[in-house]
């Protein structure tokens, strides 16, 4: 699965995307699955508030399930100007 991060949580990972993986059933799983490989990815998904998800680029939560899934993306909210 192919994992990719925007923005600040692109800054804090330190990739913009990797493969990986996983036996995550949903996207919290994933998350936490993360946060456990290092310090940088707890730091980045430290408050999830802050942050969206995208599944195979439609907008979801982080209760989506996985199964079948080819990419998953992690951004902050947009702001419009």
């Amino acid at each position: 699965m192919d994992i990719l991060y925007f923005a600040w949580v692109r800054e804090r990972i330190g990739l913009p995307r990797e493969e990986i993986e996983t036996q995550a059933a949903t996207v919290a799983d994933l998350v936490a699955e993360l946060k456990q490989r290092e310090e940088r990815y707890e730091m980045a998904f430290s408050d999830l508030s802050a942050l969206r998800v995208a599944v195979d680029q439609k907008l979801t939560d982080f209760d989506a399930p996985l199964t079948g899934v080819r990419e998953v993306a992690f951004f902050p909210p947009m702001t419009g100007g």
